[in-house]
């Protein structure tokens, strides 16, 4: 398997600002309601990186591939009103902070301050 840049070099090509016009505030239900979707999405997008990686001949072939996978579901996921905080993180906003969630995790379980961000992460439950 080829290793293609780690996550802070995924995470700098992220869209940026694409998210504000979009960005909506989610009770816990709403966005539980939505982390299905959120977990198909990612898990295509975690699978087909993971794919690329193991097929191609060099990072460097790999990375625009991976760029490609990696922007789109970005930008899926905001389409949904939610904040991509990093490669595989996605945080709902409800109002006093968010709701985090990061791949693979099972359920959304955590809740952080706006202030404190995914090191403040506190179970809910």
């Amino acid at each position: 398997m080829v290793k293609v840049g780690g996550p802070d070099a995924i995470i700098r090509i992220m869209p940026e600002g694409a998210d504000r016009a979009r960005k909506k505030v989610f009770t816990y239900d709403e966005a539980a309601r939505l982390l299905p979707e959120v977990r198909r999405l990612t898990d295509e997008a975690y699978r087909a990186v993971e794919a690329i990686s193991e097929t191609a001949p060099s990072a460097e072939s790999a990375q625009p591939r991976v760029e490609a996978v990696v922007t789109r579901w970005a930008n899926d996921v905001m389409n949904l009103g939610i904040d991509v905080k990093g490669l595989w993180l996605i945080d709902f906003d409800n109002g006093s902070g968010y709701y985090c969630w990061q791949y693979p995790e099972e359920g959304l379980q955590f809740f952080h301050t706006y202030e404190e961000g995914f090191r403040g992460r506190t179970r809910i439950h």
